[in-house]
């Protein structure tokens, strides 16, 4: 017998983390200059957007 939900409530409390950020706030990396955390950033983005495409393409093939 299936069981069927009429309602759901879900609640999340989101707390930033300690204050260990340093003065380049939260792009800042430990032990990292800018330039290298700044192309890091950029490596991952671009992960992600072809992750995404490969999705995308999955879903379109169907």
């Amino acid at each position: 017998m299936p069981i069927e939900i009429k309602e759901l409530h879900i609640r999340v409390n989101v707390t930033p983390p300690a204050s260990r950020q340093e003065k380049g706030g939260p792009a800042s990396l430990p032990g990292r200059d800018a330039a290298s955390a700044n192309g890091a950033r950029q490596e991952i983005i671009a992960e992600c957007v072809e992750q995404v495409l490969k999705i995308l393409e999955s879903k379109k093939e169907r």
